[in-house]
């Protein structure tokens, strides 16, 4: 029976997981589709789980805004998506519903990968937003023993997340001493780049553009970067392991994504 597989967001057409998961799967020889859904709102995605826990989906990626939804509607969670109040990872099985988080260990993956020289440990840090992608690189940033401060338009939502993760709420003053700062937003953060360290970093888990405003203006002013594509695909790795049942097979996703977006790989 063919597996079927997908990612549910809204907007959704933008998505790249259906390009990485299929070359995947052509390349592992696998009976399965792996594509885009787009429920309209809260009730189109229930409808969507609901198909899976029936037995006609093997398993979902989950993206704004339906995160948190997400793991409300599971039977059991992972303790990382537990922590982190959201799930971005829905598995199917015999009429039940499994979540788990795959961000935050994405993000580790593209900062290890794009920032090898960075050191975490006692570092001050920043998250820009609130939302379910926020959560997750909060958590995953303090399991690394960061000193996390999250810095959000509003403030109840970043004192929400701070209280429940154990972070700081902080003001656009931590940004002179943050060796990271992660921009979760789906919008283009204003911050003024002139008050950053030389050596900040920059990270941006948005990937379209590849080189978002955000990053761009930290390259104008010499700072190391990291993008979006490089945590999306550390994060799918996972995901198409507890889908498919199988390690993604070496093919050159990145490359293959590039291209998509219209970069040079």
């Amino acid at each position: 029976m063919r597996i079927q597989a997908g990612v549910a967001g809204q907007p959704i057409a933008h998505s790249l997981s259906p390009l990485l998961h299929n070359a995947w799967l052509a390349a592992a020889g696998l009976d399965a589709d792996y594509r885009a859904f787009g429920p309209a709102d809260a009730a189109g995605f229930r409808a969507l789980v609901a198909e899976g826990r029936a037995g006609r989906l093997r398993g979902l990626n989950v993206t704004a805004p339906f995160k948190e939804q997400a793991l409300t509607l599971a039977d059991e969670a992972s303790v990382t998506a537990q922590t982190c109040g959201s799930a971005n990872l829905l598995v199917f099985e015999a009429g039940r519903i499994r979540a788990d988080s795959t961000d935050g260990g994405g993000l580790m993956a593209a900062l290890a990968d794009q920032s090898p020289g960075l050191l975490l440990p006692d570092q001050p840090v920043v998250v820009l937003g609130a939302g379910g992608a926020a959560r997750a690189a909060v958590l995953a940033l303090k399991a690394a023993g960061a000193r996390v401060g999250v810095l959000n338009r509003t403030l109840a939502r970043a004192e929400g997340l701070a209280a429940q993760l154990g972070a700081k709420v902080v003001d656009a003053g931590a940004l002179d001493e943050a060796v990271l700062v992660v921009n979760a937003l789906a919008v283009p953060p204003d911050i003024d780049m002139s008050r950053l360290r030389p050596d900040t970093i920059l990270m941006d888990m948005t990937y379209r553009p590849l080189v978002t405003a955000f990053l761009a203006q930290g390259r104008d002013r010499g700072l190391t970067t990291v993008d979006g594509l490089a945590m999306l695909i550390a994060q799918a790795r996972p995901s198409f392991r507890a889908l498919f049942g199988v390690d993604p097979p070496p093919v050159d996703v990145r490359s293959l994504a590039l291209r998509e977006l219209g970069e040079t790989p």
